[in-house]
């Protein structure tokens, strides 16, 4: 998870769940709840974007440097 999620997006997600759980304590389950639900289901779905983001763009890497091994190979050998 570390590899992932900076400490900023770490904080973010630990204060996200602290507020969610005030909200929950403070205005019961009534009908605040669904915005209160709808909110938290947003930055769950922010996180998993960043998340996902994240895997994408260590494999795009990955595959630059593989890339560009194989073009320095290829360039070594015709020198």
């Amino acid at each position: 998870m570390n590899e992932h999620f900076d400490m900023a997006s770490v904080i973010v997600i630990i204060v996200t769940l602290i507020l969610f759980t005030l909200a929950l304590f403070t205005k019961g389950f009534a009908h605040g709840l669904l915005l209160e639900v709808g909110v938290f289901l947003v930055s769950v779905k922010l996180i998993i974007m960043s998340y996902k983001n994240s895997v994408t763009n260590k494999k795009i890497i990955e595959e630059l440097d593989t890339i560009k091994h194989i073009i320095e190979d290829k360039e070594n050998k015709d020198n």
